[in-house]
């Protein structure tokens, strides 16, 4: 690993995209949390409104404002050699994403993004790790609800079962909220993709070393089933979120030499959970055909998302369960509006611990919890994100 100088470049971090629906919001963070002596800048496009979202920010005077184009592969370039950190907002990442992770991985520059998209971060696993690695570029994808909460989560309660025991993890998620337009592409583009993600899949699994004495599972999660434990039907949920886990257990020790992971939506009510079951289906069906999927696009431009009163009444519980060495342990993880407000939080808090905390040495491709782990989780609890110990023995 050859990391370059970073004292020459101009900023500790840039957000690009600043002028997109979570971008605003993790704009407006940056300026209330930063540090003083922090460097920074908002980027994309088009400059004049750059520059009318810095004039509404508090602080304005220290924000610069940069101008990169994901159309224009050499602005990117040029970004990434001007910061230490460059956090991305511009998705559906599988078609605007790989120019500026290929440029952060040759610049040295620590990336991270909000996608919940597994083809892409499939894709700039096999494309960029390796150079990533030799830069020592960290390029962490899924910041946002997709899936720090859920990586951390169970993260900390990994942290307080024994050590060297086999450990099992089941995830239930909670939520009530609203979703944004760029949410909404997201998710109609990887459901119009099933035989490219699985593609994707199968070529990071021949690129990816196999781990020698431990094992990490994540199977599927089969039929809804009733979860006494939380006291709720629980739904498979077919997210980024248990890939990354994985990916944290793959890379720390501390998960135990055998660690299995399973993730569902919690969903107190059976007509509800069997009308969720059909609504996923059915808007999954509808992605596969061009005409529906771009009828279903229209309802929400990008850039468009849920007002602020309803964010206001917005709010996520995700409720982990762990048993290994004859102890079991619950953790609970609590907050408000998890896709937009709490995400530009958990977004903002994760670059800036990136750009500032004392963190282990990791390059390439990796997780939240394995580039981060305790310095976010304290960073998240004193930003308001629970993260409470809820039963034990």
């Amino acid at each position: 690993m050859s990391r370059p100088n970073m004292a020459e470049r101009p900023y500790d971090l840039v957000l690009f995209g600043a002028t997109g629906f979570v971008g605003k919001l993790t704009a407006r963070y940056l300026a209330e949390h930063a540090p003083e002596g922090l460097s920074w800048a908002i980027a994309g496009r088009n400059e004049d409104r750059l520059r009318e979202l810095r004039d509404r920010l508090p602080g304005a005077a220290r924000v610069a404002v940069v101008r990169a184009d994901v159309a224009d592969p050499a602005s990117l370039r040029a970004l990434a050699r001007q910061a230490r950190v460059l956090a991305t907002t511009v998705g559906p990442y599988v078609t605007y994403g790989e120019e500026l992770v290929a440029a952060c991985a040759d610049s040295g520059t620590d990336y991270l993004d909000l996608t919940g998209e597994p083809e892409f971060v499939d894709l700039m696993y096999v494309r960029h790790d390796a150079r990533a690695r030799e830069t020592g570029a960290r390029l962490v994808h899924a910041c946002g609800f997709d899936s720090v909460p859920h990586d951390l989560g169970v993260y900390a309660t990994v942290r307080e079962l024994p050590e060297g025991v086999p450990l099992t993890v089941d995830g239930f998620v909670r939520v009530d909220a609203a979703f944004s337009g760029g949410t909404l592409a997201s998710a109609l583009n990887q459901f119009g993709r099933p035989l490219r993600m699985r593609a994707a899949a199968r070529e990071r699994a021949r690129h990816e070393p196999r781990l020698t004495g431990r094992r990490v599972s994540v199977p599927a999660v089969g039929a809804p089933r009733y979860a006494p434990e939380v006291g709720a039907w629980a739904l498979p949920l077919p997210t980024i979120d248990p890939q990354i886990v994985a990916r944290s257990a793959r890379a720390l020790e501390r998960y135990g030499p055998d660690f299995r992971y399973r993730h569902y939506a919690a969903v107190r009510h059976l007509p509800v959970a069997a009308g969720s079951v059909a609504a996923v289906g059915a808007l999954a069906a509808a992605a596969q055909l061009p005409p529906a999927r771009r009828r279903l696009s229209a309802l929400l431009s990008p850039g468009q998302g849920p007002s602020a009163e309803r964010r206001a009444r917005s709010w996520f519980s995700l409720r982990f369960v762990g048993e290994g060495g004859g102890r079991r342990v619950g953790t609970e993880v609590t907050g408000g509006d998890p896709g937009y407000d709490e995400t530009a939080k958990m977004f903002a808090e994760a670059a800036l611990s990136l750009a500032l905390d004392d963190l282990p040495e990791t390059a390439g491709q990796v997780t939240t919890a394995a580039a981060m782990g305790d310095a976010l989780l304290g960073r998240l609890r004193g930003a308001g994100i629970s993260f409470r110990t809820v039963v034990g023995r």
